[in-house]
Order: C-alpha cells, then sequence, then structure tokens
C-alpha cells in the first residue's frame, strides 16, 4: 500500500491531499480550518485531516509530493537574468524569502511533534503539477492539456497532451509574460486589491461594453505560434520589488500595474469607491481581451494536436465565462476542469503525478475506472481515476451535531428557533424544498465538504431562482457583497438541455452558459445581465440527498433547479458544524438544515405568495400566477 501526500504550499489557497494506491481518499484546503480566506502558508490542518481520513499516521506516509520545483526552467532564469540584469536588491530579496521557508522535512516536524516522516519529498514543476490535476483525474484517455495562470516555476502557461496515465510539456510561456498577470493587474485597476478578487471583474463585466478593447490589445500582444506576450511598460512585477506575503495568512501582492497603464486607461478606481460605466467598460474589455488570448491559443493547439477533448488548470481556468464558450469559440468539443482549478489543486496534481510515477516504476498496472452514468462525463474506460465529483473534504454524524445542539440549546432558543430532526431522507428533502419554493433563506449543510472553492450542494445557502428580488435579499440577510455579482443555478442534469442553450457536464460549476431566452423569466434571481448563469450539473449517482431537495423542488415549482450560493458570510466557506450554526445565528437565514436536524426561526416573516413573479406547477406545464 503506498500512501502519498500531495501539498500546494507556500501559495495562496494552501491545500493537502492523500492519494492511496492510485485512489483519492481526501482533501482540502487549509483556509477552511484556519478561518482566513485563501490562507497561505503550509497546511498543517489540512495534512492533520487527511492522515484523519484516510486513518494513518505520518509515519505511514511514504511519499510527500509538492507542486513546486525551485529548480525547474534554471536555465530560463539564468538567462533572463543575465539578459535584463534586473536590479540586485530585487534578486537578493527573492533569495532571502526563498531562504525563510523551512524544509519540508522540518516543517512536519514542527506541526507534527513526536511523529516520525522517513519518506521521499518530491518536487513536481508547478505547471506539470497543474496539468496532471486535470488531465490525470479527467474522464479522458487522450487530451489537449493546457495550464494557465500567473506564474509559477518562472512560467506561466503550458501546454501538452495526456495520454493514458501520462502528461508531456510541449511549449510554455515564460516570465514576465502572464495572462494570470494581466488579469491580476487589471483587478487591481478595477479596485480589488484583495487576492482572489479577479470573480469580480467577471461579474462586473456583463455590466459594460468592450470600449476598451483596442488599448488592451497594446498590452496583451499575440503571437503567430498562438502564445502571447506582455507590453511590459504597463506593469512592475519584472522590474520592481513587488509586495509579496505567501506566508502564515492572507496572500499579499502589491500593485502590479504601472503608470503607463493610468496613461492609457485613465486614473484607477479606487477602493470602495463607486462604480462608473467606464468601469464597467474596462472591465468587459479586461474579459474580452483574456479570451482573445485564450482563444486565440486553443485554436492553435487544436490544429497541431488535432484532438477535441481539451483539460484546463491554473487560475485563469477558474474564468468560467471564458470556459463556457470553448465549444463555440474553438474546435474542441469536450471540455474538463475540476473543481479546485488554481493553486489549490496542485497538490492533487503533485500527488497523481508522482502516484503514476511511482506505479510505473514498479511495473504495477495502472486501475481501470469506468464512470457508470454513460451521461456522466463521458462513458469510455480509462487508464487512471476519475474525479467526477468534489466531495473530499471532512463529514460530521448525527451525534457530532446532535452534541452541538445540546450545547447551544439555549442560545439557539434565544434566538427564536426550534429544532426538529427528519431522518427519513424524502421527507427531510420535501420539508426543505417547501421553505426554498415559500421564499425562504437556506443553510444546507451535508456529507463531505468541498474540494475547491465552490460551495456544490453540501455547503450552500439554497434559495429560490425565480423571485427576482432574491439577489437585494441574500445580499441584505447574508452575503453583503456587491450588488453586480450573480447567484448561480443547481440543476437536475436530466434537465439541463430545457433550460440552457448548451448541454454540457458541469459538476464543478466552472462553466457559464446562456440561459434559453424563453426561460430567463422564470428564474429571474440565477439570470446573469446578459441571459447568462454559472450552472452546476447535478447527478444521482454523485450526490444523492442534493439531487433529491432539487427534485422535490421541481415537484412543487416545475423549475428543475435552485438558487446555490457558498454557506459563508465574508469568510471561508464553512467547514464544521459549529461554523454553520454560528453563521445561521449572526445572519437572517430563515432554515438551517445540518445533517438530518431542521433548526427553523420561528419568527420568520416568509409569505409564500410575494409580490414577485412566482412559478406554479401544472399536470401538463410551468405556468405564473
Amino acid at each position: 500500500m503506498t500512501t502519498i501526500i500531495g501539498l500546494n504550499t507556500y501559495h495562496g489557497d494552501s491545500s493537502a491531499c492523500l492519494v492511496r494506491d492510485g485512489l483519492m481518499i481526501a482533501a482540502a484546503e487549509e483556509e477552511r480550518f484556519r478561518r482566513v480566506k485563501h490562507w497561505a502558508g503550509f497546511p498543517t490542518e489540512a495534512i492533520r485531516y487527511c492522515l484523519e481520513e484516510a486513518h494513518v499516521g505520518l509515519e505511514d506516509v511514504e511519499h510527500v509530493a509538492v507542486n513546486s520545483d525551485p529548480k525547474a526552467n534554471l536555465i530560463g532564469k539564468i538567462g533572463y537574468t543575465l539578459r535584463r540584469r534586473p536590479d540586485l536588491g530585487l534578486i537578493l530579496a527573492r533569495m532571502r524569502n526563498q531562504k525563510k521557508r523551512h524544509s519540508i522535512e522540518d516543517e512536519l516536524a514542527m506541526a507534527f511533534p513526536g511523529a516520525s516522516f522517513k519518506g521521499t519529498v518530491h518536487r513536481v514543476e508547478h505547471h506539470l503539477a497543474h496539468l496532471a490535476s486535470c488531465f490525470l483525474v479527467s474522464p479522458f484517455n487522450e487530451a489537449v492539456t493546457v495550464s494557465i495562470d500567473g506564474f509559477g516555476d518562472f512560467s506561466s502557461t503550458a501546454w501538452g497532451i495526456g495520454q493514458e496515465n501520462k502528461v508531456a510539456i510541449d511549449g510554455r510561456v515564460y516570465f514576465p509574460h502572464s495572462l494570470g498577470i494581466f488579469y491580476q493587474a487589471m483587478t487591481q485597476f478595477l479596485g480589488f486589491f484583495n487576492y482572489g478578487d479577479e470573480y469580480k471583474v467577471m461579474g462586473l463585466a456583463p455590466y459594460g461594453e468592450p470600449r476598451y478593447l483596442a488599448a488592451m490589445r497594446k498590452v496583451v500582444l499575440l503571437n503567430d505560434d498562438g502564445s502571447f506576450r506582455l507590453e511590459t511598460k504597463y506593469f512592475r512585477h519584472h522590474k520592481e520589488q513587488i509586495e509579496y506575503e505567501w506566508s502564515g495568512g492572507s496572500p499579499i501582492v502589491g500593485e502590479l500595474f504601472s503608470e503607463a497603464l493610468t496613461d492609457l486607461l485613465g486614473p484607477p478606481r479606487c477602493k470602495d469607491s463607486s462604480f462608473e460605466q467606464r468601469h464597467h467598460d474596462i472591465a468587459r474589455s479586461v474579459q474580452a481581451m483574456y479570451e482573445e488570448a485564450f482563444f486565440h491559443l486553443l485554436r492553435k493547439l487544436y490544429h497541431r494536436y488535432r484532438i477535441d477533448t481539451l483539460t484546463l488548470a491554473g487560475g485563469c481556468a477558474m474564468n468560467s465565462v471564458a470556459n463556457g464558450k470553448v465549444r463555440r469559440n474553438s474546435p474542441f468539443k469536450r471540455l474538463y476542469v475540476q473543481s479546485a482549478a488554481g493553486d489549490a489543486g496542485g497538490a492533487i496534481g503533485a500527488a497523481f503525478a508522482v502516484s503514476h510515477q511511482l506505479l510505473e516504476d514498479e511495473a504495477i498496472p495502472t486501475i481501470k475506472v469506468r464512470t457508470t452514468d454513460s451521461d456522466l462525463l463521458g462513458d469510455d474506460t480509462i487508464n487512471h481515476t476519475v474525479m467526477d465529483h468534489a466531495y473530499w473534504g471532512p463529514q460530521f454524524d448525527d451525534c457530532a451535531i446532535d452534541s452541538l445542539l445540546k450545547d447551544r440549546a439555549a442560545e439557539v432558543e434565544a434566538e427564536g428557533c426550534k429544532v426538529i430532526a427528519l431522518s427519513d431522507q424524502t421527507e427531510l428533502c420535501k420539508y426543505t424544498a417547501s421553505a426554498v419554493a415559500s421564499g425562504q433563506v437556506v443553510g444546507w449543510f451535508q456529507g463531505r465538504m468541498e474540494w475547491g472553492p465552490r460551495a456544490l450542494g453540501n455547503r450552500s445557502i439554497i434559495c429560490d431562482p425565480r423571485r427576482d428580488n432574491m439577489k437585494d435579499t441574500l445580499n441584505l440577510k447574508i452575503k453583503r457583497r456587491e450588488s453586480f455579482r450573480p447567484f448561480a443555478p443547481s440543476v437536475l442534469k436530466e434537465y439541463a438541455a430545457d433550460w440552457f442553450e448548451e448541454d454540457g457536464d458541469v459538476p464543478f460549476m466552472m462553466e457559464v452558459y446562456q440561459i434559453r431566452k424563453e426561460k430567463r423569466f422564470l428564474i429571474p434571481a440565477v439570470t446573469h445581465i446578459d441571459g447568462s448563469g454559472r450552472l452546476q450539473t447535478v447527478y444521482k449517482r454523485t450526490n444523492a440527498r442534493y439531487w433529491h431537495l432539487i427534485d422535490k423542488f421541481r415537484e412543487i415549482t416545475g423549475v428543475p433547479m435552485v438558487l446555490n450560493t457558498s454557506f459563508n458570510e465574508n469568510e471561508p466557506v464553512v467547514c464544521r458544524p459549529v461554523e454553520a450554526l454560528n453563521c445561521f445565528l449572526r445572519t437572517q437565514m430563515d432554515l438551517l438544515v445540518l445533517g438530518n436536524y431542521v433548526i427553523q426561526r420561528q419568527l420568520a416573516d416568509v409569505s409564500p405568495r410575494s409580490e414577485q413573479t412566482e412559478v406554479a406547477r401544472t399536470d401538463s406545464s410551468v405556468v405564473l400566477v
């Protein structure tokens, strides 16, 4: 039995996973335990969870795989240094930052005193880990595989071919050129300076027009071979000492854009200032430029390889708007993006890259896995494990939840809540679906926590998508976030084609599709201003309870989807029952479904007939009432 711990460490979204004999056992991000968004540093608590889930100790781990290799692309680093002759102080500062970091062996010794790690540490080049993280868990035997992010091991982009259980890199884009840096710098220019705020630019973009696209084409330049380069005068990262903090807390990245970008686009938006139309237009132009470069690369890769399946990873693979256009704007017909496409997912990539190498070295036959649902991501027999769900985190049984509710009984009662136990799944789902249909805001905490940034039905807040005031209600009661940011629909896979213009598999909410025009007015709460929705297709096989909840809502309303947003309030998504209960009590959620327990606010002011448009079901159709 071979046990491997995979790590993303000393970067944003630190994480760990555990793979045993080629099979995933557990995976989680450190932020969920530390309660600090995008936590950067050594993922001690995530490792601890993975060991507990696998019922092993550190001494049982034979291999640790890390998604970075300081020795990678060394010739390129030296060549760049000699050509550019950057500031000596900048080089020395980066060297000091590297030296501050302890070895993996030392980190494990400090994190687990008394335990003994006697295994081997493997350094996996950053983009190889990304490519492995998408292809080696994909439903494809062969695919073009692409990694696009900020930077890792001196490159920002890599591509190649995945076949069977191997990944080969054929091309790269090196420092200082990066689509991730472009998008991050423009995110900062628009006044969003927190690490990971790029999704806000995606949410803002549909409110504008691409009036600044000509200017963006001066910033990002496309090469004939499909690659790209930055006009470096608009950036600072290659020539100045940018503030970076990757250790022991929330990541910090200093200002990346230069004065030249201000000369080109006008003054940047100040943080917390109001939005003007030019900000919307800049956001739309940024997204348009990213898509232009992205599809330029994809078209060239298709014509090079003539393979119509694609896997994506890297931080830019979180751009669900662009992902949703792959089939329309490129020759690729099938796409896979795993649930933690960014740096967190590198932990999985590193682990599986090492796992397959070990199996090959030891001449052990690879495990053949077949997806059992023919409509779920394809039905090929493949030579590696398929990640067709994201539920790899901690779970808690009824005893743990019952103990929590008993300990907090006085507080729950003081909040005007009653507690109901519903052990029958059908009854629980019907009760919850009725509450959602009546307009209640429901916290839904079930099973194992999701891997990756998206709430996918186990740590979710669930609402009625038919109510056009639900976005305002959620922002007022719980989320307290920018009004332009959309909420997502979780739709039963069996009905997705009836409501969306494409019929794809989107189990991880990594693609945005256009909602059919005749359906948009029926689900205004999940329809973005441009008629799109960032959907999650839900499967009975991979999450039966969530599927049944949505199906009960369909029986009541005729609508086979619910509004799904992450279970949190300006914090990481909840991990443990205590965090779910705390979030429920300090916000204005109406109902909390915690395993088989329902905590209901007695004084919830909810009417089954609001002033908003509602949909009722007849025997033959969906009608307005």
